[in-house]
């Protein structure tokens, strides 16, 4: 199941499509973010959180591998994968532990940990288009399938 592409105008059009997409999530939940560097992964990342309650700032999480972040909905985990060398290093850190949880993991550059990393249920792809972005999202799978369901996606173009 696929929306999108979406044009992003700026960054008042990603907090508007994270907010639609905070309302649509319920843990536990894996999402994949990917996208060329400087996209705009880690600002939807902390515009979702922002939209789940979070009031502090939002660190992309790369050379710790990942933040935790205790909200109302329960246990976040923000994963930065862009560092990663080898898939391994993800044992290090716990990653099942994580993956254990009844958490939403949000994962940026899942394809440095491939082929350890488990199906998303949900993945978001962001890229350039000239000097606007495109955000189109896909879900698999029965977490990923619901959620889809839920989502509020915008049938007119976001207006910044």
């Amino acid at each position: 199941m696929q929306r999108g592409p979406r044009t992003l105008n700026g960054e008042n059009d990603t907090q508007v499509l994270a907010a639609a997409m905070a309302q649509a999530w319920r843990a536990p939940l894996l999402v994949y973010l990917s996208g060329e560097l400087g996209v705009g992964k880690t600002t939807l990342v902390r515009h979702l959180l922002h939209a789940f309650g979070h009031q502090g700032s939002v660190r992309s999480p790369t050379y710790n591998l990942v933040e935790p972040y205790a909200l109302d909905i329960g246990p976040v985990f923000h994963f930065d994968l862009y560092r990663v060398e080898d898939p391994e290093e993800l044992e290090l850190i716990g990653w099942r532990d994580y993956l254990a949880e009844a958490a939403l993991c949000l994962v940026e550059w899942p394809e440095r940990a491939q082929p350890l990393l488990p199906p998303a249920d949900v993945e978001v792809f962001l890229q350039l288009h000239g000097h606007q972005r495109l955000a189109t999202v896909r879900a698999e799978g029965g977490q990923g399938a619901a959620w889809m369901q839920r989502l509020a996606w915008p049938t007119a173009e976001l207006a910044s």
